[in-house]
């Protein structure tokens, strides 16, 4: 079942790249607390997540903050170093938390699976974009296709 509106976000160990190396962090820790938004793409390093769904956050990230945004995440079903190399390569600097969720366990709990077996990627995330607060789910916004139209930074800017 996917996650909805008026839902608490799933409390999950995930991984993310830090400069000491791959953090362990607990969602609720890591989001939990304030406004956030949380975003999902298929994978790092991928066309459309790479060329526009991430840099458009990171972009807007000064945007999305004026809004009361406190944390500002990008998961993707991708190891703790596939999102540090991604990151790095991206110039994400400080603007996005990257969550790699490897083993997909947010991926499955949040109910956003996407089998993209048939083209060698195997199980990944449908590409969203949720706005919480205080870990509670506000609005969830999931492409229906493969286009990115109502998970972008600026759908998002919208909402707030």
């Amino acid at each position: 079942m996917t996650i909805a509106v008026g839902d608490r976000l799933p409390d999950v160990e995930v991984r993310v790249p830090s400069a000491d190396g791959p953090k362990r962090v607990r969602t609720a820790e890591l989001l939990g607390g304030g406004r956030a938004v949380l975003f999902g793409v298929p994978g790092a390093f991928t066309p459309t997540c790479s060329d526009y769904h991430l840099p458009g956050f990171v972009l807007r990230s000064e945007d999305l903050r004026a809004k009361g945004v406190r944390t500002i995440a990008c998961m993707a079903v991708n190891d703790v170093f596939v999102m540090g190399a991604w990151g790095r390569a991206r110039e994400v600097g400080d603007d996005v938390v990257l969550i790699a969720d490897g083993s997909a366990e947010l991926t499955r709990a949040l109910g956003l699976e996407l089998d993209l077996s048939g083209g060698g990627l195997g199980l990944r995330c449908q590409r969203f974009a949720m706005i919480l607060d205080d870990g509670a789910v506000t609005d969830l916004a999931v492409e229906a296709g493969t286009g990115l139209d109502v998970s972008t930074a600026e759908a998002v800017l919208a909402k707030l």
